[in-house]
């Protein structure tokens, strides 16, 4: 299986991340607020989160990519499974559940090894050999 390199998992970030926050206006449940809600967060944190991973698409590069994909993973789930949660699933739910589930499969498909932008721009965490 192809991994996803983190230059395109950035666009597919921001791609999402825009999506849901247009979402409740593009499948109108825009008066729907707990369904409006959890895409706006979702999508709002998204395009948070990606704006200060340490990859190639950012602005500052203050997260490391692996505790992107973390959180990429954990907004997939609370997306897929809001419906329930909320308690809005009986309204409107097919969008949530699947960008919810497409964003996990593109954090778990995503390239887990560092990359190239957090190899120059965050501290190494560990000690040198024989330390």
């Amino acid at each position: 299986m192809k991994r996803i390199n983190s230059r395109t998992h950035g666009i597919l970030d921001y791609i999402v991340g825009v999506l849901l926050l247009a979402a409740p206006f593009l499948f109108g449940f825009a008066e729907d607020e707990p369904a409006r809600n959890a895409a706006w967060i979702v999508g709002a944190g998204t395009l948070l989160y990606s704006l200060v991973t340490a990859y190639e698409l950012s602005i500052a590069k203050l997260i490391p990519y692996r505790v992107h994909l973390g959180l990429d993973l954990a907004a997939g789930i609370f997306l897929a499974a809001s419906p329930w949660l909320l308690d809005f699933a009986d309204r409107i739910a097919w969008p949530h559940v699947v960008v919810g589930i497409l964003e996990i499969g593109v954090a778990l498909m995503s390239r887990p090894a560092a990359s190239a932008a957090d190899d120059h721009h965050l501290p190494r965490t560990h000690a040198p050999a024989g330390h």
